[in-house]
């Protein structure tokens, strides 16, 4: 918190009184998180998320998801914060299927699970940049290129 009302440039009270505690700053900070991370990943394929997500390791730090910790933090018991993690998580899965879908080309069953693996291969990557950095992206890209080969043969 003091550095945070350091950057700021106020009191830790004058904070409290326009974010409303703690919950209300942690919700803040997700909902800007989610804003940026969209739009970094508005893109077409496969290829152009994976260069967003190395992208974004690199400017924001390999400090894993940071809604997934914040969730983690609260046990997902302040619904304020999981309700805006869940929001996210589901926005994310969302835009992968479009890219997935645009790019393969599969019935619903099958590209459905082809996201969910993918989705796990990102999930995945960003926690292990934490200590691998920008190669568990670049990894998870590889494995994701071997599904999408398997998936249109």
């Amino acid at each position: 918190m003091d550095r945070l009302t350091t950057a700021a440039d106020m009191s830790s009270r004058t904070l409290y009184k326009h974010i409303g505690g703690k919950t209300g700053l942690v919700t803040a900070v997700l909902t800007a998180r989610d804003e940026r991370f969209m739009q970094k990943i508005n893109v077409d394929s496969l290829d152009e998320l994976f260069n967003a997500l190395t992208e974004w390791v690199r400017d924001e730090g390999a400090r894993g998801c940071l809604f997934l910790r914040a969730y983690g933090e609260t046990g997902g018991n302040t619904p304020e914060i999981a309700e805006v993690v869940l929001r996210h998580k589901v926005a994310f899965r969302k835009r992968l299927d479009e890219i997935v879908r645009s790019e393969v080309g599969l019935s619903d069953a099958n590209a459905s699970a082809l996201v969910d693996q993918i989705l796990i291969l990102i999930e995945g990557a960003t926690s292990v940049s934490v200590y691998q950095g920008e190669g568990a992206i670049s990894a998870a890209r590889d494995a994701a290129a071997v599904l999408i080969a398997q998936a249109r043969s």
